[in-house]
């Protein structure tokens, strides 16, 4: 099983770095195997790409409005109603190189016909998102949080994929 982590966002506009941030963060602590971890930055047709090369799942981590207080961080499964991929704005998303958070990377992956058997987005609702460098005190905190989470989500679905197939179904969960 091969899954990608993807920080992605801009680190020259304060918490739109959050997800590079946990990308980094992650870099550094035990994931199950077959996981990857990358920063992606705003390079997010880059990241589009290289998921052509066959991967089983994605979790995309980015600043994003949940419409929670700073800081807090939020879960979307784009393929559930409600979810970035049902909306009718998200298919009018304009492809900018330089600014493609969550909802532009997924459309573009669509239209280059990459299916992933699951896609999560890890967010965490910004405090600022003006020029600067530096996570804002609330995204900062929550970073931590988002580490956590992501292992979590990781470790849920690969022991979800394991179990299914090792019962010789030969079908991923």
């Amino acid at each position: 099983m091969r899954v990608m982590v993807a920080g992605v966002g801009n680190v020259l506009r304060r918490d739109d770095g959050f997800g590079v941030e946990v990308a980094r963060r992650l870099a550094g602590v035990p994931l199950p195997r077959g996981t990857r971890v990358a920063d992606y930055g705003i390079r997010g047709v880059h990241l589009a790409y290289e998921l052509m090369a066959g991967y089983d799942g994605l979790i995309l981590v980015d600043a994003m409005r949940c419409g929670e207080p700073p800081g807090t961080v939020c879960v979307l499964d784009p393929e559930r109603p409600g979810g970035t991929r049902e909306t009718a704005e998200v298919a009018a998303v304009p492809m900018d190189a330089h600014d493609m958070g969550p909802e532009a990377v997924l459309v573009l992956l669509d239209r280059l016909g990459v299916r992933l058997p699951w896609v999560l987005v890890v967010g965490c609702e910004p405090a600022e998102l003006g020029e600067g460098m530096g996570l804002s005190a609330a995204a900062s905190a929550a970073v931590g949080e988002a580490v956590r989470l992501v292992r979590q989500l990781l470790d849920e679905r690969v022991t979800e994929v394991t179990d299914v197939t090792e019962k010789g179904t030969g079908r991923r969960a």
